[in-house]
C-alpha cells in the first residue's frame, strides 16, 4: 500500500537548513555524502541508502564524543530521506525504525522534523494496523513478595547492617534544601510520586506495547559494561519487553535498557512522569533525564556520576548502596579514560588481596520501595540492586521501573533481584 500525497510528512527544518548543512558537510570532506544526499532529495532510494551508510561510518570513525556534530546532523538528514521513501511505499514499520535511528544517533538540527515525522507515521500505523486486544493475564505486572533471608543472600556482604539511609515523608522544597541538600545528605522521600500516571500505567504491559512497542531502542546485553562479553543492540521496545518477560536471573545475556533519553524519544512516556520540585533546589537546573529498564539480577558496576541525582522508584524495589565521594581512591577506580568513573571492585566478590581497603569502608544503604519513593544522592558513591519492579528517576522497568533526575555527583551500583524491571535516569 502506497501512502497518498496527503499523508506525506513535511520536513520544514530540512528544507530550510539543507543548503547550509550540505555546505558544512562539504567543508568536512563529505563530497560523496553531498552527492548522494542531493540525489536522495530527488527521490533516488539507492542514493538515500548510500548517504545513510556514509554518515553511519562517520559516526563510528572514533569515540562518540569526538564525532563532529555536522556528521550527526548529516545522519539525521539521511534518515529523513530514507524514511520518507519507505513511508511513500507504505512501509510504515521500516520508516519508523529509520526515524528512531535518527533520534537516537542523529544531531539536534533536524530534531523537530524527526519528531513530527514519528508522530505522523505512528498515527497512520495505529489507524491501519493496531487493533486492541483483550489483556492477557500475564500483561499486568504483579508485585512479588520476597523472603527477607533470600534478599540478604542476594546482596553484597554487610548489606543493611550498618547505616540505613533516612526515610521521611514528603517535605517542602525549603526543608529539603536546608536539611539535606546543603549538607549533602542522602534521603528517601516517601509519597512524592502518587500523582504520577506511570505508577499505574507502567504496570500494564499492554499499555507499554501500545504506546512504545514499535519504537526502536538501544539495549545492553550481558552482565554489565565491564564484562568482555557485554554488547549493545538495537531492538524494538516490544522485543525488549519479551526478553524481560522471559528473563532468567542467572542468564549471562540478560538485556537492559540503560541510561537512554527515552522521554526525549517517546513523548507519550514523558507524559506519565513529573519532574520533582526538588530537582531545582538551590537554583539548580535539570541536567539530564534518562531511562533504565532491566530484568531481575541486573547490576550496574560501582561508579560515580558527574552530577547529583534524584532516583524515583515507580514500581518494585531496589537495593542501593552509597559510599562517600571522599573514598573514591579507596574504591580503586580504573585508570583508563573511558572507565575512570567506575570502580574495579566487584562488591559481590571482593578480591581482598587486590583491594584490601574496601572491606572496612563506611557506607549507607537502603531498599527503595515501589510505593512512590525517591532517594536523593549528593556527592556520593552508590550501589544498588533491584528486588522487584522498580522505577528510579533513573527509571527501571520490567518489573522494575525507576527514574533518575540528575543534578551534580554520585557513584552507584544497581542490582535487580527477582523477575522485575528497571526504567529511568534523569
Amino acid at each position: 500500500m502506497s501512502s497518498s500525497s496527503s499523508e506525506h510528512f513535511e520536513t520544514p527544518a530540512l528544507d530550510s537548513e539543507c543548503p547550509t548543512l550540505l555546505h558544512a558537510i562539504t567543508e568536512h570532506g563529505g563530497y560523496a555524502y553531498v552527492s548522494m544526499a542531493t540525489l536522495a532529495a530527488a527521490g533516488d532510494p539507492r542514493a538515500a541508502e548510500a548517504a545513510l551508510e556514509i554518515a553511519w561510518e562517520q559516526l563510528h570513525s572514533g569515540p562518540w564524543h569526538s564525532v563532529d556534530p555536522v556528521w550527526r546532523d548529516a545522519y539525521s538528514m539521511a534518515c529523513l530521506h530514507v524514511a520518507r521513501l519507505h513511508f511513500f511505499k507504505g512501509e510504515l514499520s521500516e520508516a519508523l525504525r529509520v526515524l528512531d535511528m535518527g533520534l537516537i544517533m542523529g544531531g539536534t538540527l533536524l530534531r523537530k522534523d524527526l519528531d513530527s515525522a514519528v508522530q505522523k507515521v505512528s498515527a497512520l500505523a495505529g489507524d491501519t494496523s493496531r487493533v486492541s486486544e483483550p489483556r492477557a493475564e500475564g500483561d499486568v505486572l504483579r508485585q512479588v513478595e520476597l523472603d527477607e533471608a533470600e534478599v540478604l543472600r542476594s546482596l553484597p556482604v554487610k548489606s543493611l547492617s550498618l547505616k540505613i539511609v533516612l526515610k521521611i515523608p514528603a517535605i517542602s522544597l525549603e526543608g529539603f534544601l536546608r536539611e539535606y541538600f546543603i549538607s549533602g545528605s542522602p534521603v528517601i522521600i516517601s509519597d512524592s510520586m502518587a500523582h504520577w500516571p506511570a505508577r499505574t500505567k507502567w504496570n500494564d504491559m499492554d499499555y507499554l506495547r501500545r504506546v512504545a512497542g514499535d519504537r526502536t531502542v538501544p539495549v545492553e546485553v550481558g552482565k554489565n559494561y565491564l564484562c568482555p562479553e557485554w554488547k549493545q543492540e538495537l531492538i524494538t521496545f516490544s522485543q525488549f519487553l519479551a526478553r524481560i518477560e522471559a528473563n532468567d536471573c542467572s542468564s549471562a545475556d540478560r538485556t537492559y535498557l540503560a541510561q537512554h533519553p527515552l522521554f526525549d524519544q517517546i513523548s507519550e512516556l514523558r507524559k506519565d512522569i513529573c519532574i520533582p520540585d526538588y530537582c531545582f533546589a538551590g537554583g539548580g537546573e535539570l541536567r539530564s533525564l534518562n531511562a533504565w529498564f532491566g530484568p531481575a539480577g541486573t547490576v550496574t558496576p560501582l561508579h560515580h556520576d558527574p552530577h547529583h541525582n534524584i532516583l524515583a522508584q515507580v514500581a518494585g524495589k531496589k537495593y542501593i548502596r552509597l559510599y562517600p565521594s571522599s573514598l573514591s581512591e579507596e574504591l580503586y577506580p580504573y585508570t583508563e579514560t573511558m572507565l575512570k568513573n567506575s570502580s574495579q571492585v566487584d562488591l559481590d566478590n571482593i578480591d581482598e588481596r587486590r583491594f584490601p581497603k574496601v572491606h572496612d569502608l563506611e557506607f549507607q544503604d537502603c531498599i527503595l520501595e515501589e510505593a512512590g519513593e525517591a532517594v536523593n544522592f549528593l556527592d556520593a558513591r552508590l550501589k544498588g540492586l533491584c528486588l522487584n519492579p522498580i522505577i528510579f528517576y533513573n527509571l527501571y522497568y520490567k518489573c522494575n521501573y525507576f527514574v533518575l533526575f540528575t543534578r551534580w555527583l554520585v557513584t552507584y551500583i544497581k542490582y535487580n533481584v527477582n523477575k522485575i524491571l528497571d526504567l529511568i535516569q534523569l
